[in-house]
């Protein structure tokens, strides 16, 4: 039981490990009384109402029926989803159907020998941390109930049909079908499937989609949107004539694009071009949020449209917290998930790749005309991400040792500000930025940086990984 913990976004292990039948009933089973003493302490009438989606992972449609048989036997209604869905999906179900909460099985990014189960609220968001540690108390303290399917519990339902039918309302579809482009989308054989594709059938633009088939492998890599992982879609990005590559992760909630030519677009310019899009295009108004490990260019193009930025923790839930209690256009993380005015509280990756669409049909430009105009008036600038395995016993050490002995320069520039909100964050003179941080979801730890040219961002990830591993044991 202590190797059941939640962290950025659910709980995330091992299939052949920690990740069994037997401890989804536990967290089930804790979900459940949580739930029950929620109810309680609200003097809520009747039984919580409670989504159930899941992914194309191995099992994962099965560890979704033994969730639900827990919560059958538990008194819970539960509306269960009758084949995989998009979390966004899950989200959208929980707030149409006006349920209590969600469950999405799924472990979303990470590689393919991983599952996980994500919390959702009432309101379609990620759980926060006090309602996770809360399941998390209950775990192991009641003996675990079951119940077999009866009549009418739970209600089988098709999650994907309302929420696509809710992706057509809130883009302007018939202006991207008219438009003459050609895009590929690569959906990294997770749930994204084809449905970008359908969508957009009978127009002009032609939608060209790969690895959209279930594969419980993923080919053998992780269905996460960043370079390493997309040599495909970069390749055919490269050597074919398709306008735009958009790519969405294993759960998609989450994108990435690829410009003509094969280079890989970071979902924080993403989230810039979509700002830009909401403010000049549609006329929208409202604030920016962003976590610490985001590109400098959200808050360059913010200050020309003279909008708020904040600036929170990794983790989407950080970015609900403020999208919940003020006006915000869009917010998102630097690992592609975004989130939009008058949507759900919740990132989705594919209603990302259709606002990219929309702003080049609008506009009636292309992809990488749009890429250059804001490169020309802002600086074009270069992102790198490395994840490391490191060692547990260095792990408590390493933010200390930065706090007590900051460098005064990385890579000749002179350091001017620090930040430690969220692991910690060199700035330089220039701008560009070196970043340590912990994953919330696996064992690793990640190294950003971001720099005006892509040698300077590589050279800064390199003495990232020298002054981690020269941390005294």
């Amino acid at each position: 039981m202590a190797a059941i913990r939640f962290g950025t976004d659910g709980w995330r292990a091992l299939m052949d490990k920690e990740f069994t039948f037997a401890n989804v009933e536990l967290v089930a089973q804790a979900f459940a009384d949580h739930l029950a003493g929620e109810f309680k302490a609200r003097s809520k009438p009747g039984a919580p109402r409670v989504v159930i989606g899941f992914d194309y992972r191995k099992n994962s449609e099965n560890f979704a029926k033994t969730f639900a048989e827990v919560l059958v036997g538990n008194g819970v209604e539960v509306l269960l989803s009758t084949g995989a869905c998009p979390t966004p999906a899950v989200s959208f179900t929980i707030v149409n159907e006006k349920c209590d909460a969600g469950i999405a099985v799924t472990a979303s990014h990470n590689p393919p020998g991983y599952n996980g189960i994500k919390i959702k609220t009432d309101f379609g968001s990620s759980a926060d941390k006090a309602v996770t540690d809360a399941v998390e108390a209950f775990i192991g303290k009641r003996a675990v109930v079951k119940k077999p399917f009866g009549a009418g519990n739970p209600i089988l339902r098709n999650f994907n049909q309302k929420y696509l039918e809710h992706l057509k309302h809130y883009v302007r579809l018939d202006e991207i079908k008219k438009a003459p482009y050609k895009i590929l989308v690569d959906s990294m054989h997770g749930v994204g499937a084809a449905h970008i594709e359908g969508l957009l059938s009978g127009g002009r633009i032609q939608i060209t989609t790969v690895r959209s088939e279930r594969d419980v492998t993923f080919g053998g890599i992780a269905p996460e949107p960043i370079p390493r992982f997309l040599a495909l879609s970069m390749e055919k990005m490269k050597n074919e004539k398709f306008d735009l590559g958009v790519v969405t992760d294993g759960d998609a909630d989450r994108v990435g694009a690829i410009r003509p030519g094969g280079e890989f677009i970071s979902p924080g310019i993403i989230l810039s071009l979509i700002l830009i899009h909401f403010v000049e295009d549609l006329k929208k108004t409202g604030s920016v949020v962003t976590t610490i490990s985001n590109t400098a260019l959200i808050y360059k193009v913010a200050r020309k449209l003279g909008l708020k930025v904040h600036e929170t923790p990794v983790g989407f839930k950080y970015v609900c917290e403020i999208m919940r209690r003020e006006n915000v256009l869009i917010g998102g993380e630097e690992s592609g998930g975004i989130g939009f005015q008058n949507y759900l509280y919740e990132r989705d990756g594919l209603l990302s790749a259709l606002l990219l669409m929309e702003m080049m049909a609008m506009r009636r430009q292309t992809f990488d005309e749009i890429l250059r105009g804001v490169e020309k008036e802002f600086g074009k600038l270069f992102y790198v991400r490395s994840d490391l395995d490191y060692p547990n016993e260095l792990k408590p050490k390493l933010f200390a040792t930065l706090a007590a002995n900051r460098p005064l320069t990385l890579c000749g520039h002179p350091v001017k500000d620090t930040k430690t909100r969220d692991g910690t964050k060199f700035i330089l003179d220039d701008e560009s930025w070196l970043l340590f941080r912990l994953s919330g979801t696996e064992p690793i730890l990640r190294i950003y940086s971001e720099a005006t040219s892509q040698s300077l961002a590589e050279e800064l990830v390199s003495q990232g990984k020298a002054i981690a591993f020269q941390i005294p044991k």
